[in-house]
């Protein structure tokens, strides 16, 4: 089998009834592209796998990946980052609610305006307005604010990204919703496009209000990641230091109270308040300073480094 140009990546989790449906359509529409489509079985307990164990013996652009237990979305996507082997990845869902026919239109819309990534925009969503809608709305305000990545909405299941920024991506948690937050801080060159969105035919739905909270959570760990992940110091420091002057001003401005006036300190808030912003603030700089000497173990251990380029110019070097 030829390199694929596209691999297609989908977690599927308890969709046994949209596999063949979704094998079908990605054949009918992308028959022109060189492909290979990639199932991810993140655990489920119903005839998932078998469904795509039968369309793997049908169509050998199909590869299908069992994990041994639902470890979720975002590690199922990873799985199938690492796998792929094309030239460029999409990420789509496995519930029929996203057209395979839009990754034409994404794809020349990367190569012409020479993106890394492109975001797919579901201005017409077809979801329950409370369940979905809302806690959709919530989000994408709180990550667009927050991150300062212009992106109508994050948790579009439809994604396009050259192979070295997918693969470059390290995920955790349930960050598959933070992908161009943290493609931008990669440095890849974003854009985004409307794609089609339909109602779900077979199946229920994963998602709800309930999310919303793991998406303050994982939001913090994000914005961590895109400002300080290489020096926090930076973060602990200056909040340690401010802590620390704060405390021994007010411990001070109470010893000169007790040796010029005499005043009685032992029932006092106050003194109470100058020990404890001492000690918080020696500990959040002690932790800064953890932090710092393991970004640099890690960086140096690990041979990564903190920035990533582009490609080369002059010299003897052939640019990418």
């Amino acid at each position: 089998m030829a390199e694929p140009l596209i691999s297609i990546v989908v977690p599927l989790y308890r969709e046994e009834e949209n596999v063949p449906h979704l094998v079908r359509e990605v054949a009918d529409k992308l028959s022109e592209h060189a492909y290979e489509l990639i199932l991810i079985d993140d655990g489920s307990d119903d005839d998932t796998c078998k469904a795509m164990e039968q369309a793997c013996g049908e169509d050998d652009r199909v590869v299908g990946i069992q994990l041994r237990r639902n470890f979720g979305q975002t590690a199922a996507m990873s799985a199938g980052f690492e796998y792929a082997r094309g030239e460029y990845i999409v990420y789509m869902d496995g519930d029929l609610q996203t057209d395979p026919g839009d990754v034409p239109r994404l794809l020349e819309r990367l190569q012409r305006d020479d993106l890394d990534m492109v975001n797919g925009w579901r201005k017409d969503r077809q979801d329950a307005s409370l369940s979905r809608n809302f806690p959709s709305r919530v989000a994408n305000a709180l990550i667009r604010s927050s991150t300062k990545v212009r992106m109508h909405d994050y948790g579009c299941p439809m994604k396009l990204m050259r192979a070295e920024v997918a693969k470059n991506l390290r995920l955790y948690g349930e960050q598959h919703r933070f992908l161009p937050a943290l493609a931008d801080l990669y440095g890849a060159r974003l854009g985004e496009e409307v794609v089609t969105h339909r109602p779900r035919q077979f199946g229920e739905s994963k998602y709800g209000i309930g999310r919303t909270l793991r998406v303050l959570v994982d939001l913090l760990l994000v914005l961590f990641f895109q400002r300080f992940t290489d020096r926090p110091l930076q973060l602990f420091g200056p909040a340690g230091l401010l802590s620390l002057l704060a405390g021994i001003g007010i411990d001070a401005w109470l010893t000169l109270d007790k040796l010029l006036f005499a005043a009685e300190l032992s029932g006092r808030p106050m003194l109470q308040l100058g020990s404890l912003l001492i000690v918080t603030g020696i500990l959040l700089f002690g932790i800064g300073l953890m932090l710092e000497m393991q970004a640099r173990t890690y960086y140096e251990a690990s041979g990564r480094r903190h920035y990533s380029i582009r490609r080369h110019f002059g010299g003897s070097v052939d640019s990418d």
